[in-house]
């Protein structure tokens, strides 16, 4: 593989037909997704007959776009255990599925430049605490030893030492391949266009190749879940904002694990290069669901408003156009666009070149090699939708991860194996779509 293109490979490679289909599975997953493919690994464990399918490629949207990093810190409390789950899960998976997942546990830094900004993050360390995670104060020479000489920007900061990073371009597709080796079937380019139903259950998938008999079915399918459950007739508010990223060439820094600053965020590669990727900015480009969902967003909008660069063009009349029904014997949203794939934002491009030498010294004559940009779904509170739906039983839904669900993926997709099973113990009410419908405050207390 061409290291010039060493990320972008994972959605630009060949699609091929599947060479069969399945008559009937026990369970369908739609999307390829950290989270859909972790979901059948921890099914196809059980024994469960599995079949997931994929209208691009395992992991070619925002799994294999994001940042990278594997987090507890800063999280709203809802995500806080099945998180901690998650970093058990990721310590061991390399081990477990016999290939690396490029997992290191390096932590992860928030920087303050003010004491006041330092001050803010006292709210989440007295939270770690009744969690016991493990998050310092840090300053002096502790900082100037993890961040070195962009130390001398920030008064201070906090760090989770026992958060980690991985790599996004590996991790699904080795946890896809743990699926397969267990007997799970994945297949790509094979998009579902929806469900049938006998009684008012689940009953079958209809995929553009065929029926596949079954009785649960789960959307793991990210930025399009909103689409695909509006046309069961099911809401789900769901808004979508662009994240642009970027890799270096291989640098000599002291830089090992994640951070965060407000004008960047870096994280090591195990390629010895750094994902980069500007600290405060997101693009919304204003559709017609920004005006559909806008009441349930006004606090998330509030809290994300000097991050986001909203915009209108053709991305509104683009969602005019997508149909919200469509039969079932014909080509549908889901064929006519395989790959959600955004430009990078050339701008936030030139911002992050003409920062990085700026505020991480030892990287002043470091290169971008590669630059890409992911669809990041976010819901109302930023805080991932899980549950069965009430309108259709058998029909299951995970999505919203807000650009949390690389580092949460593989113990969402365990907690929702058991939720399948109906023997799991973690308790997803938090999660349940109903939050957004029932009167419930929605209280985003994260980030995108």
């Amino acid at each position: 593989m061409n290291i010039q293109d060493n990320v972008r490979s994972t959605w630009t490679k060949e699609l091929i037909k599947p060479a069969e289909m399945p008559v009937k599975a026990e369970v369908v997953i739609i999307g390829g997704g950290i989270v859909g493919v972790s979901t059948a690994y921890f099914l196809a464990k059980q024994g469960i007959d599995v079949c997931l399918c994929e209208k691009g490629y395992v992991s070619g949207e925002q799994s294999g776009r994001n940042w990278g990093w594997v987090r507890v810190q800063g999280r709203d409390e809802r995500e806080i255990p099945m998180m901690l789950k998650s970093l058990d899960i990721w310590r061991n998976l390399s081990n477990e599925l016999g290939e690396d997942v490029g997992y290191r546990e390096d932590g992860c830094l928030y920087t303050a430049y003010t004491e006041k900004e330092l001050s803010n993050y006292q709210g989440w360390v007295d939270l770690a605490k009744d969690y016991n995670i493990k998050t310092d104060f840090i300053s002096g020479s502790e900082l100037k030893s993890a961040a070195g000489m962009a130390s001398r920007n920030w008064v201070g900061g906090i760090i989770t030492k026992s958060d980690g990073r991985a790599e996004p371009q590996k991790a699904s597709l080795a946890i896809a391949r743990g699926a397969q080796r267990n007997g799970a079937t994945i297949l790509t380019n094979c998009a579902v266009r929806g469900l049938e139903t006998s009684s008012g259950k689940v009953s079958a998938v209809v995929t553009e190749y065929g029926r596949i008999n079954t009785s649960i079915v789960l959307c793991a399918a990210g930025a399009w879940s909103s689409l695909f459950c509006g046309s069961l007739g099911i809401k789900v508010p769901q808004l979508r904002v662009r994240g642009t990223v970027a890799r270096t060439n291989v640098v000599d820094s002291p830089i090992k694990g994640n951070i965060f600053d407000k004008n960047l965020g870096i994280r090591k590669r195990n390629d010895g290069g750094y994902t980069v990727a500007h600290g405060s900015v997101l693009d919304h480009s204003i559709t017609p669901s920004t005006f559909r969902y806008a009441p349930k967003y006004l606090r998330a909008l509030w809290k994300e408003f000097n991050a986001l660069r909203i915009s209108i063009g053709m991305d509104f009349f683009d969602e005019l156009k997508v149909p919200k029904q469509w039969k079932l014997d014909e080509i549908s949203p889901f064929e006519s666009m395989r790959v959600l794939n955004p430009s990078p934002n050339k701008s936030v491009v030139a911002e992050i070149e003409a920062s990085l030498g700026l505020i991480f010294p030892e990287f002043k004559d470091a290169k971008i090699i590669e630059t890409w940009a992911g669809m990041v779904e976010t819901t109302p509170d930023v805080v991932p939708i899980i549950c069965e739906s009430d309108e259709v039983p058998g029909f299951f839904i995970s999505t919203g991860f807000s650009g949390h669900g690389f580092g949460i993926g593989p113990a969402a997709g365990q907690a929702i194996a058991r939720m399948i099973e109906n023997k799991g113990t973690t308790d997803l009410a938090p999660f349940r779509l109903k939050r957004f419908f029932d009167g419930s405050p929605i209280r985003p207390n994260s980030t995108i």
